[in-house]
């Protein structure tokens, strides 16, 4: 959702600066700055960008540099004679002297409210549209990039899937050969049968077949969701939580110091896929 559009109106009297930020957020969260002369837009305006952005942190400016000869701020001639004629009474000194102070007392100057031409805010309004235009392509030039990189690290998580189907195998035997030393170190004697028995239901509790395919499964998932044409970032936020409970079931199943190492990588590609997913819409 992170994103920045940005228009510059040169109007016969004044620049017009329009931009459009967005960051991301799980909401449309809609800001907006511009003269007071502009508000009776602004419905309009946050319709627009509610329609085009759906969704982020936004801040929408419209900036406004006057470089004609018009002015909103004029000298309230009537509070100004008023002060110097009180000071005149209060003191003696030249008039230039009691004007200076005057216009620095309240209410010397007064803004004249500007109307809305509604010709100079057609051409504003298209500035409106080709920022927005402008926020639109810089978001969909990033989820290319973004798009890429998902695919990487879904990818890296596959592999080292395969690196803990291979694992596996050896991880049981492994255990096993522990359980059977740690026995022989007791120096007692034991049913075989019921140690056989003992060491399938211990065996079957660190069994991980049912979130290799499961893990599997939501790979794929994930994956097919990126190919879908109509952007659904919260379920990819979904989708990656799925990732990561089978990631950490396998995890706290696996009592195998190799087999842990390759989940902490798997699971440092999805904390890297995580933070990116909140960026799409």
């Amino acid at each position: 959702m992170t994103g920045y559009g940005k228009t510059v109106l040169q109007l016969p009297t004044k620049k017009i600066t329009i931009e459009v930020k967005s960051l991301n957020s799980k909401n449309l969260d809609l800001n907006t700055r511009m003269p007071s002369y502009y508000r009776e837009k602004e419905l309009g305006i946050r319709k627009k960008l509610a329609s085009n952005l759906v969704r982020g942190k936004v801040d929408f400016s419209i900036y406004v540099e006057m470089t004609g000869e018009e002015t909103q701020t004029v000298i309230n001639k009537t509070v100004v004679g008023s002060y110097v004629k009180e000071l005149k009474e209060l003191s003696e000194g030249e008039e230039i002297q009691f004007l200076e102070i005057a216009m620095r007392l309240p209410d010397a100057l007064q803004t004249v409210r500007e109307e809305v031409d509604e010709a100079e805010w057609q051409e504003i309004d298209k500035g409106i549209d080709e920022a927005i235009e402008k926020i639109v392509q810089y978001r969909k030039d990033e989820a290319h990039s973004l798009e890429a990189d998902f695919r990487e690290r879904i990818e890296n998580i596959k592999e080292f899937l395969q690196e803990i189907e291979q694992l596996d195998e050896e991880r049981l035997a492994h255990v096993k050969d522990r359980l059977r030393k740690a026995i022989d170190e007791l120096k007692v004697t034991i049913d075989e049968n019921r140690f056989e028995q003992e060491l399938i239901y211990y065996l079957e509790k660190l069994d991980i077949n049912e979130e290799k395919v499961r893990l599997a499964n939501h790979l794929d998932y994930f994956l097919e969701e990126l190919n879908n044409q109509k952007s659904d970032g919260k379920k990819l936020g979904f989708i990656v939580q799925e990732i990561g409970r089978e990631i950490n079931t396998t995890g706290s199943k696996s009592n195998y110091a190799t087999m842990q190492q390759v989940v902490v990588q798997m699971k440092n590609e999805l904390e890297k896929i995580k933070e990116q997913v909140l960026n799409i819409l």
